[in-house]
């Protein structure tokens, strides 16, 4: 690999490129997305057209995770549908090319608004009040889509979907746990009554898995340009979408936003978690009147998902600043309770 971009080969790539994609050598590859999750380059050739490159990650590689191929065919059956996506553009499988497979689409330009500063320089209120409506609407045209007419018929399984999620996250959950923090059952208690009460899949759609404000691009009146980051997309149950896409919605008096990064959403002017489900049940067919269920779903995942992260921290598996990491248990304990609150709700 060339040390001026990790993760790229630039004399190779940059032939694939110019050959596959009609890219214009000399390229400029500048990493804008990395860590555990897939690997995302800008390139910009000489003529200063602007692509981005997925690939995985570096090192730390799952054998059933960081699947180029994958993306790249969700990314290519909804494109054509008008789903709000970049344009595909090649995908190399070959390893001699750049080590792992990667894939070349065009580059969005937009806002992605990662935290409540960032909404609060990028949109005025007035703009701010809609984009909720938008996410929303653009959620219910991406479960519309019908898989066989797509081509995804044989993309994913259509059924158990939440039965398979809760068997997976309990196993990591299980198998991650640290020695000297106990949470005295909780986890495992809510993953039972998870498991016992799971509502009837309506469809078998799309799910993107982890659909939010910071994994979309933004026009400037606030509409969805793209949805980003297709790492985790499956076919299963679209409500499981809607559960964590309005956890993530966090409002300003949330106890747990901080858990779920610096929300954008807490910002001036935007709508409200009830206000996104009914923009979201106006564009969609689905009954809606189960989504806590999916809500507490979503919070009990990120949960496990915490003690993941947190147990590879306790074993010094990841570099950096740990000072919060004491705090974890904590908030692996208030998702759980939030999830348990939520599903009482139902």
């Amino acid at each position: 690999m060339d040390s001026a971009a990790t993760g790229i080969h630039e004399a190779n790539v940059t032939a694939w490129m110019v050959e596959r994609v009609g890219a214009v050598a000399p390229l400029d590859f500048q990493l804008i997305a990395g860590g555990r999750s897939n690997l995302t380059f800008r390139v910009t050739d000489a003529t200063g057209r602007r692509f981005a490159l997925r690939r995985p990650p570096t090192s730390h590689v799952l054998a059933t995770a960081h699947d180029m191929v994958r993306e790249h065919t969700i990314i290519s059956a909804l494109y054509p549908l008008g789903i709000p996506v970049a344009q595909p553009l090649g995908l190399c499988v070959d390893d001699d090319v750049n080590e792992r497979p990667f894939y070349v689409m065009e580059f969005v330009d937009g806002a992605i608004l990662r935290d409540r500063a960032h909404a609060e320089a990028s949109f005025d209120v007035a703009t701010r009040r809609v984009i909720g409506d938008h996410l929303a609407q653009t959620l219910a045209q991406l479960h519309d889509v019908d898989v066989e007419a797509a081509g995804l018929g044989d993309f994913a399984r259509h059924d158990g979907y939440i039965e398979r999620q809760l068997r997976r996250w309990r196993t990591q959950y299980e198998q991650m746990r640290v020695e000297g923090v106990d949470h005295h059952g909780l986890i495992e208690a809510v993953g039972d009554q998870l498991a016992s009460s799971i509502p009837t899949q309506q469809r078998v759609a799309v799910v993107h898995g982890d659909y939010r404000l910071d994994n979309t691009v933004l026009t400037d009146n606030g509409r969805v340009r793209a949805i980003l980051d297709w790492e985790i997309c499956t076919l299963g149950d679209p409500m499981a979408d809607v559960g964590l896409f309005l956890d993530y919605w966090a409002e300003p008096s949330d106890l747990i936003a901080p858990l779920l990064g610096a929300a954008p959403s807490t910002a001036e002017g935007f709508a409200t978690r009830h206000q996104v489900l009914e923009a979201y049940a106006r564009h969609s067919s689905l009954d809606v009147s189960h989504v806590a269920y999916y809500q507490a779903f979503g919070y009990w995942k990120l949960a496990c998902i915490l003690q993941g992260v947190f147990a590879r921290y306790s074993a010094g598996a990841t570099a950096g600043d740990q000072g919060s990491v004491a705090e974890f248990p904590t908030h692996i304990a208030m998702l759980a309770e939030t999830a348990k609150q939520t599903l009482e709700q139902d």
